[in-house]
């Protein structure tokens, strides 16, 4: 009998990237809204240095992470949809999930070029990862506008996903949140 979940590795790896994307998405808001000196002023050097090593940090294991779901995701097969979705639902689906593979893929790989790009250190917990490019200050803030662009792209999947696995759970009732679900 064919499965109609989701391998466990690849359930644990959906909600652990989603709780700390949303971190990382709330922390970046305020980082990006109140800048260094803003949030310093709010709460203090040591703490602001901290939430910005901490979201550098976790924007890594980010996309270690989807590297490994995309390893994953060619190693096992993705469960069928029962009873399967319309032409329209496939595709929609097919594209949130894509855009959110790139996405978050690029956020990472943005931040760690806008942060080397601006002469700071790209830390991973207490070690100091090379830059790969050069310093450029405006070559930094154009990888930060972007890194910002993609935060508010993902902001946008996560309202459609959301929206659409509450109609599945609670309008068509056809079984499509147990999928992906941890229990």
């Amino acid at each position: 009998m064919e499965t109609l979940r989701y391998n466990y590795a690849h359930r644990l790896l959906h909600w652990l990237i989603a709780l700390m994307v949303l971190g990382l998405l709330a922390v970046g808001a305020l980082l990006g809204n109140l800048g260094f000196e803003g949030l310093k002023d709010l709460v203090g050097l040591e703490m602001t240095n901290q939430l910005y090593g901490y979201h550098k940090t976790f924007g890594i294991i980010i996309l270690a992470l989807m590297v490994l779901r995309l390893v994953l995701k060619r190693l096992f097969r993705s469960p069928a949809y029962q009873p399967p979705l319309s032409g329209f639902e496939r595709a929609a689906s097919l594209t949130v999930h894509s855009l959110f593979y790139v996405a978050l893929i690029l956020m990472p790989v943005l931040g760690w070029m806008g942060t080397a790009a601006g002469g700071f250190p790209v830390q991973f917990f207490d070690f100091t990862l090379p830059g790969l490019i050069p310093e450029n200050k405006e070559l930094s803030e154009t990888f930060f506008q972007l890194h910002g662009i993609v935060g508010w792209v993902i902001l946008g999947l996560i309202l459609i996903h959301v929206a659409a696995a509450i109609y599945h759970w609670r309008i068509k009732r056809d079984g499509v949140m147990t999928r992906m679900s941890l229990l």
